[in-house]
């Protein structure tokens, strides 16, 4: 297992999407994945299920989807506005790579995507008070929480291994042809693809907003100053 102080990964891993063709050592894809596992999961369920996708024909299927993704990407970033936070370089940086992955997805020697496998209620479904039943409508929302913690494991797993990644998700506005490019049961959900591979770029280091800014005590407004 590769060492590295969390911190050091965590203030390091920033996104990557250019990548070596080098191929990636099933050893090294099996501790990323079992990583991945350690994450905390809505009620202990552990319903998450990774495909990893080696195979160069379906890592191109897998690409041509995500690149047809992209152009609806593209439309909704068209008129973007450039955050405060970030410089015109630095943006501009970021928009570029964004765009190198949509044509170049399926070219990462690894593509790994991480879903949720709902599972079937035991019984009959309960009776909700009206409230309650109001309330389920955030359920959708909610779900990821079982299946990003996962996913963070995996960018700093990568990151303790040399490896880069990123989180991805355009390639849910085409699911239904990716559930067929990979035979998935109608069960089984997808929430990330993550490229993985050995980068061509630098990682970190990361540059955020201050805490003090994004941090409020007691109510919305009242900024962290600690």
């Amino acid at each position: 297992m590769a060492e590295m102080d969390i911190f050091e990964a965590m203030y390091s891993a920033r996104a990557l999407r250019r990548f070596k063709p080098d191929p990636v050592p099933d050893a090294v894809l099996t501790k990323v994945l079992d990583a991945a596992i350690r994450a905390p999961s809505g009620s202990n369920e552990q319903s998450w299920q990774f495909i990893v996708i080696k195979d160069a024909a379906q890592r191109k299927k897998i690409g041509d989807i995500y690149r047809k993704a992209g152009k609806i990407l593209l439309a909704l970033y068209e008129n973007r506005v450039r955050p405060e936070h970030m410089s015109e370089k630095t943006f501009n940086k970021l928009t570029a790579s964004a765009f190198y992955l949509i044509d170049h997805m399926g070219d990462a020697p690894v593509l790994i995507l991480a879903c949720i496998q709902q599972v079937a209620p035991a019984g009959p479904p309960p009776k909700l008070p009206p409230e309650a039943a109001e309330a389920m409508k955030h359920m959708v929302r909610m779900a990821g929480s079982s299946i990003y913690p996962a996913v963070q494991n995996i960018i700093l797993a990568c990151r303790a291994f040399g490896l880069g990644t990123c989180l991805t998700t355009i390639h849910a506005f085409y699911e239904d042809e990716v559930r067929a490019v990979l035979d998935l049961p109608h069960s089984v959900h997808t929430y990330a693809l993550m490229p993985v591979g050995y980068p061509s770029d630098k990682f970190g280091p990361i540059t955020r907003r201050p805490v003090s800014e994004v941090v409020h005590l007691d109510r919305f407004g009242n900024h962290w100053k600690g």
